[in-house]
Formats: structure tokens, C-alpha cells, sequence
């Protein structure tokens, strides 16, 4: 057993748990945060993505243990109070979702594809947030909302 202490979500949290326990499982089962979704555990559907420091990762191959000191964010972390973060709200008035299984990934994608754009002074058009999600897999939809919801939103981030 390993002691493991970070911030997540503005909290300070830490556990003792087993060396291989992967970041999603510590969110889910020791925090009992279960807005990030275990979709394929091999990081390929990002339903799991949180940020680290900031940065986008995959929860599902991420152990617990290197996310040491660190601060991460879930998805029951981005609003303020009762107000929606603006990719959130995008994504509720855009209808960029169905089942919602995937959302919460594709919400975390979305702000850290527009801060990464925003800080690199690039322009974040239809063909960019499509590269940008490939690394995110929805069953339901065509992407076309999901897409106008990330536009949308970096039009108020």
C-alpha cells in the first residue's frame, strides 16, 4: 500500500491504496466522483479524461500513485456553485449529447482544447476541433453538436 495526497477538485484528499490502482478507480471507488466514465480502459475513447495540472489524461491508464501533489479536476469540478461552466452550458443548449456517457470526457476535452488554442493564440475552427477529438469516441451522435458546442463555448471562455 502506497499513501497518495493531491488536490481534486479545490479539496485535499489522500488515501492509502495499492500501488496499481489506476486514477479512475480512485476517483470513482475512494472519492465516489463517478462523472469520469471507465469506457474501454485502454485510453482510446476518453470518457475518463480528467485534468492533471491542467492538462488533459486519461484516467483509465494513469495510476493513482503519479498523480502524487498534483491537482486534478473532474468533471463535477468545472461549474461554479449552480452555474454551469460556459462548455458545459454549450453543450446543454447546443444538445451535445444523447446518452451522455461520453460527455463529461468530451466536456473535458473541450476547455482544454480551447485553452491550449486560446494560449497559443490560434484560431480553433470546425476542422481543428475535429482533429483535436479524435481521441474521443461518442457511439451516439455524429459529432456535429459536440463540435458546435465546443465553438460555441470558446466563443465565452
Amino acid at each position: 500500500m502506497t499513501h497518495v495526497s493531491m488536490t481534486v477538485n479545490g479539496d485535499e484528499v489522500s488515501a492509502e491504496i495499492e500501488d496499481r490502482t489506476l486514477l479512475v478507480e480512485f476517483l470513482r471507488e475512494h472519492l465516489k466522483l463517478t462523472g469520469t466514465h471507465v469506457g474501454c480502459d485502454t485510453s482510446q475513447c476518453g470518457a475518463c479524461l480528467v485534468h492533471i495540472d491542467g492538462v488533459s489524461v486519461k484516467a483509465c491508464t494513469t495510476l493513482a500513485v503519479a498523480t502524487e501533489g498534483a491537482h486534478v479536476t473532474t468533471i463535477e469540478g468545472v461549474a461554479e456553485g449552480d452555474a454551469l461552466h460556459p462548455m458545459q452550458q454549450a453543450f446543454n443548449d447546443n444538445h451535445g449529447l444523447q446518452c451522455g456517457y461520453c460527455t463529461p470526457g468530451m466536456v473535458m476535452a473541450g476547455i482544454d482544447m480551447v485553452n491550449r488554442y486560446k494560449a497559443a493564440g490560434k484560431e480553433l475552427d470546425e476542422a481543428a476541433i475535429r482533429h483535436e477529438l479524435e481521441g474521443n469516441i461518442c457511439r451516439c451522435t455524429g459529432y456535429h453538436n459536440i463540435v458546435k458546442s465546443i465553438a460555441q463555448a470558446a466563443t465565452k471562455m
